[in-house]
């Protein structure tokens, strides 16, 4: 096992989950989700306690599931109301795993691990996504690589300049020093780029042109969460990395599940303080977003072929790769602590 149990996952997108289940696999065990007529949402264990067919093959009675294949009733609950003979009474041992799940910042969010721990006051704090005055939106990626190679990915925005070159890459991303901070469980990276160029895509929703000051601060949340803060400000406006709220600003949003060991869950997206009422800007930049993020699941699963075609080589770390050395550190400490 490679990730952490006791810990809050995005399990979906909120529109993504309706009265029909669905099934996905989250850190190894197969779940399924649906709405109920209250549109609360109900996770539970796609294995039907008789014989194991998944039960989002079922059939959706009310709030209640039906198994497909002898006809169980399961309720909302986990518990069992009908047993396929219908005049035998049930036994209160026949259930299904029920997961806690919570709808926060436009996620499903679901807890995989003891019951018991799941407070939802630690839920990764995503604010731009609900805060008044920004609009959020995005979208979903499976990628065939293990999900600490994302964060890997998200921890070192170097690589832009040569994956995204012809989107958001530039060369200024590579010659601006990188400051790496440890608080707690969390990490950052933040890369302060004064007097440049923007990229075309910040130089218009500046609506502006002349040199600005570009920021990049990538923010690692267990378990497995970056945000990473961007945009650009005038040079005239004198902001800093402390503070800089003169131009414009988005939070690119980026939830990894781990499915597997060598699969996840990428849901991703970017919540912004401009053009917040522009529905169609939003639409355009979610299409936008996702090419970019192609481009990241090219390399990554590339990079996850050649990790199991070369066992006897080992990553290496250099010093654009100290946010993502460290957001590792914390991985497997809390793994650790959690297992001992």
């Amino acid at each position: 096992m490679t990730w952490i149990t006791n810990r809050w996952y995005v399990a979906a997108w909120d529109s993504e989950v309706d009265r029909t289940p669905i099934a996905r696999t989250i850190c190894g065990e197969p779940v399924m989700l649906y709405r109920k007529l209250d549109r609360g949402v109900v996770a539970m264990r796609d294995a039907c306690p008789h014989r194991l067919l998944p039960l989002s093959m079922g059939f959706k009675e009310g709030d209640s599931i039906r198994c497909r294949y002898h006809g169980l009733l399961i309720e909302p609950d986990g518990c069992a109301s009908e047993m396929p003979i219908k005049s035998e009474p049930v036994p209160k041992a026949v259930c299904a795993t029920l997961y806690p799940v919570v709808e926060k910042h436009r996620f499903v969010w679901i807890w995989i691990g003891e019951a018991a721990k799941a407070d939802p006051a630690s839920i990764p704090d995503f604010w731009p996504c609900s805060a008044p005055g920004w609009t959020f939106d995005g979208g979903y990626n499976h990628i065939n690589c293990d999900y600490r190679l994302v964060i890997d990915n998200l921890m070192d925005l170097s690589h832009e300049t040569w994956v995204h070159q012809g989107s958001i890459g530039q060369h200024e991303i590579t010659e601006a020093p990188i400051e790496t901070l440890v608080e707690g469980e969390e990490v950052k990276v933040r890369r302060w780029m004064p007097g440049i160029e923007p990229p075309p895509f910040w130089r218009d929703a500046l609506k502006s042109a002349g040199p600005v000051d570009r920021w990049q601060v990538c923010h690692f949340i267990p378990p497995s969460s970056v945000l990473i803060d961007v945009g650009v400000s005038p040079v005239e406006a004198g902001d800093t990395i402390e503070s800089h709220d003169s131009g414009v600003r988005g939070f690119v949003v980026d939830a990894m599940t781990p499915e597997s060991e060598t699969t996840t869950h990428y849901f991703w997206g970017m919540a912004r303080n401009f053009d917040i009422d522009d529905a169609g800007f939003t639409a355009r930049f979610k299409a936008q977003q996702g090419q970019v993020f192609d481009e990241d699941v090219e390399v990554l699963e590339a990079q996850q072929r050649s990790i199991d075609a070369n066992p006897d080589m080992k990553l290496r770390g250099y010093s654009i790769d100290q946010g993502s050395v460290r957001a590792r550190s914390i991985i497997r400490k809390l793994m650790e602590a959690e297992q001992a």
